[in-house]
């Protein structure tokens, strides 16, 4: 399948000797900031779920296993009242989801975004779950949320609703409990904010309760970065496997946010052709390749990539048709899906975003040899990196950036290593051997605890 013939689907239409340039034309509108109602959300979550079905019967899971698997440990919704910089009151709907905890305590970023919901919170927790599982971490799946447009909020409005957030939630996170850290429309400015509230509320130096600080306040140096070089160590060894060198492979990116950014960055360092990025404006694109630097300061200065003189300007949907030979997905749930999955051309996907494609979609790909580095093991640079903040805080030790990227590098390079080899040698899709290696070590630990049926 996806690991079989992955020359063959790199190369599919000789993309990178022949590459075309988009069509000038709309096609149905979608876009990274795609309305997430309820309903959808509902979708997202079952979506999610049904890529066990095939794990459990792969791996003859336990019938308790499954049980415990399909359903989130803990979920939190609480509401917050922000006082408004012109007087009034606001309360903002939130949540916190901890999926599994069987492998130690709950990991996960908090999201600010007007169409955050409950459904999708605790599939992003059951997301994290898999991932931290996958590259070994001993965590288990967390999530928050707070329905808010926050490009609308002033910065002391922000802190406001991040403090409230922290004091809501706090009795179900700490250290050993629950680990919060950055997501959409969050940084580290944004979990400084938490950490001092949570440590205001505990009464105590607790540090290691919430990675992605501030280095002022024990963060770690390459947090940043993390997710974007970690999908580009996952691309790279890929690409070793397959026999592809970086100056031949052609890449696009659909976002430009913090790990679309630094992952363009990095991949172009490398020496591969960037040759399109995107935002909710709109993407840019150029087959010669991008100067991302340039395109990072015109995005800064105008707020939209289409801003750039580096390339002609394209919409977001024909970015994701281009004949290239990776398409680097970088933006929000379901991108790729029923509807447009026929038009991708690209020759493998990478998916840095949580869930970019559809489970349909993901079989439609999967039957045209497409292969799919899922996200499960693409993205977890952020977490990885987010485990040696929180190392740090407890020993109370400080690594050098160098340190850090040593050990990102050297963990994802055995443990992608492990689900690529499987991949092959049980001729699976990359998703599929991924989740294998996860779930099968969450499983490991729940009967390892006892309390089921006919067991040992």
């Amino acid at each position: 399948m996806g690991s079989a013939k992955d020359k063959k689907g790199a190369s599919n239409k000789q993309k990178a000797k022949t590459q075309k340039d988009p069509a000038p034309q709309q096609r149905g509108k979608k876009t990274p900031l795609q309305a997430l109602t309820p309903e959808v959300g509902a979708a997202l979550f079952e979506d999610a779920r049904s890529r066990l079905e095939e794990v459990f019967q792969a791996l003859d899971v336990h019938p308790d296993a499954q049980a415990r698997l399909m359903q989130p440990s803990l979920s939190l919704q609480v509401s917050i009242p922000v006082r408004m910089d012109d007087g009034s009151l606001k309360a903002f709907p939130a949540w916190r989801v901890q999926y599994d905890t069987s492998l130690g305590p709950a990991k996960g970023g908090v999201r600010f975004h007007p169409q955050v919901n409950q459904h999708e919170v605790t599939t992003l927790s059951f997301w994290m779950a898999v991932k931290c599982a996958v590259v070994g971490l001993p965590y288990g799946g967390g999530k928050g949320g707070v329905q808010v447009d926050a490009k609308a909020l002033s910065s002391l409005e922000r802190e406001r609703l991040a403090r409230g957030y922290i004091r809501a939630i706090a009795d179900i996170i700490g250290p050993d409990r629950d680990i919060p850290a950055p997501d959409v429309n969050t940084d580290a400015r944004v979990m400084g904010w938490m950490i001092d509230e949570y440590q205001h509320i505990i009464r105590a130096q607790s540090p290691a309760s919430i990675t992605g600080k501030p280095l002022s306040l024990g963060g770690s140096p390459g947090r940043v970065a993390a997710t974007g070089r970690g999908a580009l160590k996952v691309l790279d060894l890929w690409a070793e496997r397959a026999g592809r060198k970086p100056e031949e492979t052609t890449v696009a990116v659909q976002g430009f946010g913090n790990a679309a950014y630094h992952f363009a960055h990095l991949a172009s360092e490398r020496g591969y052709r960037i040759v399109a990025v995107s935002d909710s404006s709109g993407g840019c694109y150029n087959a010669d390749g991008l100067d991302i630097a340039r395109v990072k300061q015109a995005k800064d200065n105008s707020g939209k990539v289409t801003a750039s003189k580096e390339g002609k300007a394209i919409s977001g949907d024909d970015l994701l048709a281009l004949e290239v030979d990776v398409l680097a997905l970088a933006a929000l749930e379901n991108q790729i899906d029923p509807d447009n999955v026929n038009e991708v051309a690209a020759g493998a996907i990478l998916e840095i975003a949580n869930g970019p494609v559809t489970s349909d979609a993901d079989q439609a790909l999967a039957q045209r040899d497409v292969p799919v580095l899922p996200d499960v093991l693409a993205n977890t640079g952020g977490v990885i990196v987010s485990y040696f903040e929180w190392l740090q805080n407890r020993a109370g030790e400080k690594w050098s950036e160098e340190q850090v990227n040593e050990r990102l590098d050297t963990l994802l390079r055995d443990e992608a290593s492990k689900v690529l080899a499987r991949a092959a040698d049980e001729g699976i899709t990359y998703r599929q051997a991924a989740y294998r290696q996860g779930i099968e070590r969450i499983v490991e630990a729940i009967m390892a605890r006892g309390n089921c049926q006919n067991c040992h």
